[in-house]
């Protein structure tokens, strides 16, 4: 999963959430100096990340991307599912979905000091396209994907998948709402019973 739905996943928590947010920016143990909270953030997307690349739908959304994108299907899939989960969001929360990226930008923003030097940097660039927001839209979606293009200097062709979005969106829609009840439960669960060992 992308953004959106890990920071949606992080139970309304602040620090759970800023440690989903930099999870990807923090090598193996380096976590250790962060308050409690903000290292279950980083369990929890961990977590997600397992439960996700283990999924079978998820398996069968990347399929119909392998023979094109080979080992980019998954980061492809992940920005799609962010893209059906803002599209769907007025199944999953009350707060609109503008307010939601305001709070988590206002949060990052204020919590800038204690975050990896890549984490800030992507802050700036979620802002600057209010990429949370625009996930919804289809261009919001291509610019997300061009970006990850120019970060592979164009080997991984990402920018193509729009193609692919348009081409199969009510398969890629009907997979994840399949999958992200799955990962709901599963992330209620793993909240519920962590513990720091």
């Amino acid at each position: 999963m992308n953004f959106l739905a890990h920071i949606y996943l992080s139970d309304n928590n602040k620090n759970i959430m800023i440690g989903n947010f930099i999870a990807d920016h923090i090598k193996g143990n380096q976590f250790k100096h962060y308050h409690e909270e903000i290292q279950k953030g980083i369990f929890l997307h961990r977590e997600i990340d397992t439960f996700t690349d283990a999924h079978e739908i998820v398996r069968k959304s990347k399929r119909r991307l392998h023979e094109r994108y080979r080992h980019y299907d998954g980061v492809i899939i992940d920005i799609f599912y962010d893209h059906f989960l803002a599209k769907n969001w007025n199944s999953y929360s009350t707060i609109p979905l503008q307010i939601f990226a305001n709070n988590v930008y206002e949060i990052l923003q204020e919590n800038s000091e204690i975050l990896p030097i890549k984490s800030i940097n992507f802050i700036k660039y979620m802002i600057e396209h209010n990429i949370l927001y625009n996930y919804q839209f289809e261009n919001g979606i291509e610019i997300v994907l061009k970006g990850m293009n120019q970060r592979t200097k164009g080997k991984s062709q990402m920018d193509l998948a729009i193609e692919d979005l348009k081409l199969f969106h009510q398969d890629f829609e009907n997979d994840f709402l399949i999958f992200f009840e799955d990962l709901q439960n599963h992330s209620i669960k793993f909240l519920k019973n962590y513990s720091i060992s």
